[in-house]
């Protein structure tokens, strides 16, 4: 989907691409790597995603890859599994895609993959036709927001509670793609 073919001497060459059904495992431990790392970017909690079967996550990648309404993204760093981020168009309208489960590794921050990964959510978007990407992103002063932002999306209603009980707040956002049809 995307590499940094740009990369020089002593960086990191990176590379982001759809996961493949068999890559569950690598899939899962992304996923709960980032549950543990920012469980406040996040609807679910590492405890929820933690106790889910194996069979579980075989089929939640499998149906993501197999659906033709999802996109799953993996990130690689040199090579090796980095962060990742899944598309999916909206069943109930097919303008709109969503964006969740966005994170990148700690260690490999700073190198170019959220934008990767952003990208290649962006483009696949767009060659399906829908009109905006939309997302929702935790408050505060983050590399996240600073993302959304530098790539034109815009607050769209009222913040509200990221998950029952919390304190934290989440704004939806939305990327329009395209203008909509007169």
């Amino acid at each position: 989907m995307s590499t940094n073919t740009d990369a020089r001497p002593g960086e990191t060459p990176t590379t982001v691409r759809a996961f493949l059904a068999s890559e569950w495992p690598v899939y899962r431990a992304l996923r709960l790597q980032a549950l543990q790392d920012t469980p406040d970017a996040f609807g679910s909690t590492w405890a929820e995603e933690a106790a889910r079967p194996v069979d579980a996550w075989q089929e939640r990648l499998r149906a993501g890859v197999e659906s033709g309404a999802d996109l799953p993204l993996l990130a690689l760093a040199a090579g090796m599994p980095a962060g990742l981020c899944w598309a999916k168009q909206d069943a109930g309208d097919t303008r709109r895609v969503h964006l969740f489960q966005m994170w990148v590794a700690p260690e490999h921050r700073g190198i170019g993959l959220g934008r990767q990964l952003l990208r290649g959510a962006i483009d696949w978007a767009s060659a399906r036709g829908a009109q905006s990407l939309c997302l929702g992103v935790t408050l505060g002063d983050s590399s996240a927001l600073r993302l959304y932002l530098a790539a034109g999306f815009v607050a769209v209603g009222e913040a509200e509670a990221l998950r029952p009980g919390s304190a934290l707040r989440s704004q939806a956002m939305r990327l329009a793609l395209c203008a909509p049809a007169a």
